[in-house]
């Protein structure tokens, strides 16, 4: 697989050792196309060695944000180590498409190729140290954002272990709960208010810079969404609208009725995921106590569902690629990280014994499963699937080990975990709507003040949100769009997360009517890769890629055909 390009004792955080290779590339008569795959095949493995030493520097500043040593060196990385590579991987991509026998190529450089020839479109040398700058603000959010706790009933806790008295049967230790997690956010909101508005500045700078008249123009260059428009992700929003509010608005009816109240506060209903107390004054569902029990159980199941499912899960816990435990200093969220090199997944999660933290595992292990299916392509492009198709390999993977959830839990706990991830989906469509659409008004009017951005903010709030009372709490109404990290860290990403909700729900179809045909159907499409366009991947997995409202009527009834049959 290697070509032995790279040698021994090589270290990407160094220059000097990088900067002999890249002359190399740089340097090397190309008189055919097979000169031109050799230079490829030793780019791509130069690729791996520095796209696995930033994932690790990554990895180890998440896993511990309060480390100035490990925040410092990812930084180091990032300003020193990206943006002599961001001009040398311009220079590169020009000399190959440039190159009179690129069109002697075999079709399998065409996608490619095609990104290459985008990328040259919209590099600007000016653009790199605007890069370093916003790389340094998103690090500055990720850092307070790690560093929040609260003091609640004697303790300090992090953010994921407040999860749980959101889902408490006692409505005002829910409220107590809420009141001091938004008060904590508060307190920090001002700095990132700033740190928000300088990445605006910033990224419509680089998109004027690059010719563009708005960033979002440019970012769809960028992230290289050949397939699919602007106008494709507006009648999303609106297929969400038809499509989705109405189910979610009966759930909340249902919600308001089962808990007696006539109207639903914040600390009622998680609007980003739905969940919450139980409407019947039930436990909270916990599936695990612990993250061992957790992991030696999702063994048992995957291997339940297909010895190849399982064996790549037990590929996970052996290669000990995993930091699953919520604790003080640890950057939010979840993510898996590949890496290139070793060609090994790892997963960081924070999990706190709730249903969610199931879910966020199971999500996270199908995107382990989808490096894993395509980790024996050779060329690392070859491997850097699409975003949305990413998605549809967690997304996907969630829905189809449903059936398998009485290995958490008993029969009826089991369909109350079915029913909350299913509302679950239904509320989470409109939040991507949320985000997708201030997203597109926020770049596309990037002098805004900070009050026309409250108003704009709010108006989609009211389009796509719960209806509910917010008395006392209007200020960080205006400004809980900073709870949504991606804004800062990944501009644009989450629409993707849509469009693999509509791909997952479709193999869920599949899954209903021929469960070996769904799993084949996931197989042979996330062994592909990069190697297919997006519809491609879509289609190998028997899925369409589509926007419209009958689209999503088809899927949501199914979705509420599901509700209808669990029990409440």
């Amino acid at each position: 697989m290697e070509s032995g390009f790279v040698p021994e004792g090589f270290n990407a955080t160094i220059w000097e050792d990088i900067e002999p290779l890249t002359n190399d590339l740089m340097e090397r008569e190309l008189s055919c196309s097979s000169c031109i795959e050799s230079l490829i095949s030793d780019s791509s493995e130069l690729a791996e060695h520095i796209s696995e030493t930033g994932a690790l520097l990554y990895i180890g500043m998440t896993c511990d944000t309060e480390s100035e040593e490990k925040r410092e060196s990812y930084l180091n990385f990032m300003s020193t180590i990206r943006p002599k590579l961001s001009e040398f991987s311009d220079a590169l991509n020009r000399r190959i498409v440039q190159h009179p026998s690129v069109d002697d190529l075999p079709d399998r450089y065409d996608l490619m190729l095609r990104g290459m020839r985008t990328d040259v479109e919209i590099f600007r040398k000016e653009n790199i140290p605007l890069g370093v700058r916003q790389t340094e603000l998103v690090t500055e959010a990720q850092t307070i954002n790690g560093a929040m706790t609260v003091e609640f009933e004697g303790e300090e806790r992090t953010f994921p272990q407040m999860s749980k008295y959101l889902e408490s049967n006692d409505r005002s230790q829910r409220q107590a709960a809420w009141v001091s997690i938004s008060g904590r956010r508060m307190e920090d909101s001002e700095r990132l208010s700033e740190i928000f508005d300088e990445l605006i500045s910033i990224r419509h700078q680089m998109a004027t810079n690059a010719g563009f008249e708005s960033y979002t123009q440019y970012m769809f260059r960028a992230m290289h969404r050949f397939d699919y428009t602007i106008e494709d992700c507006l009648e999303f929003h609106e297929s969400v609208e038809s499509v989705c509010m109405p189910i979610l608005e009966s759930i909340n009816k249902d919600r308001c009725d089962g808990l007696g109240i006539s109207e639903l506060s914040p600390w009622d209903v998680n609007e980003k995921g739905g969940s919450g107390p139980d409407i019947h004054g039930r436990e909270p569902l916990r599936p695990f106590e612990t993250v061992d029990e957790m992991v030696e159980k999702l063994s048992e199941m995957f291997h339940e569902i297909s010895n190849d499912l399982g064996g790549k899960f037990d590929k996970l816990v052996e290669m000990d690629t995993l930091d699953l435990d919520t604790r003080k200093g640890k950057a939010p969220g979840g993510y898996q990280y590949y890496l290139e090199k070793s060609r090994v997944p790892f997963i960081f999660m924070n999990a706190a014994g709730l249903q969610g933290d199931l879910e966020t595992m199971i999500h996270e292990a199908g995107h382990a499963f989808h490096s894993l299916y395509c980790g024996h392509l050779e060329l690392i492009d070859e491997r850097d699937y699409p975003i949305e198709f990413a998605e549809v390999a967690s997304m996907s993977m969630e829905l189809l080990t449903q059936p398998w959830w009485d290995k958490f839990y008993d029969s009826e706990q089991a369909d109350r975990a079915r029913r909350t991830h299913l509302e679950g989906v239904v509320f989470l469509l409109p939040w991507i709507a949320t985000i997708d659409s201030f997203q597109h008004w926020i770049y596309a009017n990037p002098g805004h003040s900070r009050e026309e951005r409250a108003e704009v903010w709010l108006s989609i709030r009211d389009r796509f949100g719960s209806k509910m009372d917010w008395t006392g709490h209007t200020d960080f109404r205006e400004l809980s769009w900073q709870t949504q990290g991606h804004l800062f860290g990944v501009p644009f990403y989450y629409i993707e997360y849509g469009i693999a909700q509509l791909g997952s729900l479709q193999l869920w179809k599949t899954q209903m009517s021929d469960p070996q045909k769904a799993l084949d159907d996931y197989a042979n499409a996330m062994t592909l890769g990069n190697t297919r366009t997006l519809p491609e991947l879509f289609a190998a997995a028997d899925l369409e890629l589509g926007f419209n409202e009958g689209h999503f009527m088809s899927l949501m009834d199914t979705v509420g055909t599901a509700l209808s049959e669990l029990p409440t």
